[in-house]
């Protein structure tokens, strides 16, 4: 794994982390969850053949401090983030955007406030469930979350969400195949574990409750690729997308493995989103 170029830059309330690999047209990786940077180092370095390769630490999480440790969390600033970060390494030319979960619910926002600025975005499993019709239930679930969290703190609110975003009939977790993660990725767990009161208290409620505008996605659609994971099909994290490609009229490119495809199919991934991007 090549080392990459680090950086700082200063937005609005937070200094972000960021890192940059290669030479060529800019792809933006934004993160989801409390992956940060750090999630794509099994990406990044076959995508910096061809491009140059930028991703970052959302503000908050990791190494990217908030002026205000405890300031709410807006979709429209961090997208803003990301615009930031496009303007500084690409102020010149539109760029490729990936984002993942949260991020991706970012870089759809990114798409619709500055269309002039990306070229084509890949957006895995976006969980913008507000679209969807049985939207209130949703809405339900995230505030027995939230009462959750504050009641009775992080692991049974943890629980009660990944319950939430179940197969609908799904009584347990199905079994899957046993799954050896990269050293890297278990290597963040640490991490993971010390971003997850954030996320779970601030970046759920904040994004989860965002609805994007599909009128100004409809013009832009044959910039916006809309993905999930092949065994994430059912789950509420699948349906959100799955169901702004049906009202677009576009279609919904499958990335091997659910959410966290990533990081479980690291190579396959890489592999499919350099042809996305292909075109």
């Amino acid at each position: 794994m090549t080392d990459p170029i680090t950086g700082t830059l200063r937005v609005n309330g937070a200094t972000l982390h960021y890192e940059v690999r290669g030479d060529g047209p800019l792809l933006l990786l934004i993160p989801g969850g409390t992956g940060g940077a750090a999630s794509f180092d099994g990406i990044a370095d076959d995508l910096a053949a061809e491009y140059t390769v930028a991703t970052y630490d959302p503000r908050g999480m990791s190494r990217s401090t908030l002026d205000d440790p405890g300031a709410e969390q807006r979709v429209s600033e961090h997208a803003d983030d990301a615009l930031r970060m496009l303007d500084l390494l690409s102020p010149d030319a539109p760029a490729r955007v990936f984002g993942s979960s949260s991020g991706a619910i970012a870089a759809v926002h990114l798409l619709t406030v500055a269309p002039e600025r990306v070229e084509r975005l890949v957006a895995h499993e976006p969980p913008l469930v507000e679209v969807l019709p049985d939207a209130a239930r949703h809405r339900m679930l995230l505030a027995r979350v939230q009462e959750t969290f504050h009641s009775d703190g992080l692991m049974p609110a943890m629980a009660l969400f990944a319950d939430g975003l179940k197969k609908d009939g799904d009584a347990a977790p199905r079994p899957k195949a046993e799954l050896r993660l990269p050293p890297q990725a278990a290597a963040r767990a640490e991490q993971t574990m010390a971003d997850l009161p954030f996320f779970l208290g601030r970046i759920v409620p904040a994004f989860m409750s965002h609805g994007p505008d599909i009128h100004r996605l409809e013009p832009l659609k044959d910039r916006l690729v809309l993905a999930c994971g092949e065994d994430s099909r059912g789950e509420l994290l699948y349906r959100p997308a799955a169901f702004l490609a049906e009202c677009l009229g576009t279609e919904l490119l499958h990335f091997p493995g659910g959410h966290t495809g990533l990081t479980t199919h690291t190579t396959e991934f890489g592999a499919l989103l350099r042809k996305a991007f292909r075109g």
